[in-house]
Formats: C-alpha cells, sequence, structure tokens
C-alpha cells in the first residue's frame, strides 16, 4: 500500500457526508509524517502506545570494502531512523 492508497482507504472509512476531503487527509498524513521527522531530528522519540516508537540511532563509522577491486573503505558514522512495533500492533499480525 502506497500513502494515496491508504489516503483513499481512510477516506473510505469516514462517515458519508464528512467534510474531510481527500486532501485534507493526505494533508494530515504528510504533517503528521513531518512531525514526526522533526521530533526525531531534535533526538526525541515519537511513540503512539498500542502502535510503536519511532527513534534515531546513531550508527559507528566502520571499514567496509569495495566488492569490486576489495578495497578497504571508509564508511562515515550517520544517523538512522529505527522503528519498534508496540505490543498490540505485534499481537494484530499474530
Amino acid at each position: 500500500m502506497n500513502k494515496s492508497e491508504l489516503v483513499d482507504k481512510i477516506s473510505g472509512l469516514l462517515p458519508k457526508g464528512s467534510e474531510l476531503k481527500k486532501t485534507h487527509i493526505e494533508n494530515i498524513l504528510n504533517e503528521t509524517i513531518g512531525v514526526i521527522k522533526t521530533t526525531l531530528k531534535k533526538g526525541d522519540d515519537v511513540t503512539l502506545i498500542g502502535f510503536g516508537t519511532f527513534s534515531k540511532v546513531k550508527r559507528k563509522a566502520r571499514v567496509g570494502r569495495n566488492p569490486q577491486t576489495g578495497k578497504a573503505l571508509k564508511i562515515p558514522a550517520k544517523n538512522l531512523p529505527k522503528f519498534k512495533a508496540g505490543k498490540d500492533f505485534k499481537e494484530s499480525l499474530r
């Protein structure tokens, strides 16, 4: 499912005559994702009870190898997003 399919699915779940249009739903979804990104950039976690926790982890610098030449390469340290599924979310997939 991609973003437009998700927006369509949410739109279909709303009661008939709802004032929320697909463009409003897409804007809300975009803003939600933006808030999560901004919060993680600051170093804080975002926890949605029953769904999961988004956090930022720092990957250390390391040495890798170029598969074509076998030459050693320095891979710099970087920050990556992490998601840990919540208990209710895990159980809903069983």
